[in-house]
């Protein structure tokens, strides 16, 4: 069985939906709630890997994503 790479999903409310991020590609998508922007994010990611040339996956491609919460002072 191949194993399906894992991507990263960065999910906010922006208005009244939803707006679905996965920084290693910069491919976004949206839907009406969380589950809806998150597997509208799916079929984009799907749809890019079926469309794009290899060197444009590559050239996308961001192999170390970070996501953590900063401190910062706002006096």
């Amino acid at each position: 069985m191949i194993r399906a790479p894992k991507f990263t999903a960065i999910i906010e409310r922006e208005g009244d939906g939803y707006v679905a991020l996965c920084p290693e590609l910069d491919i976004a998508s949206q839907g009406d709630s969380i589950e809806d922007a998150r597997n509208n994010l799916i079929e984009a990611l799907e749809l890019f890997f079926e469309e794009a040339d290899p060197s444009e996956v590559q050239n996308r491609l961001r192999s170390e994503v970070f996501v953590t919460q900063l401190e910062v002072a706002n006096d």
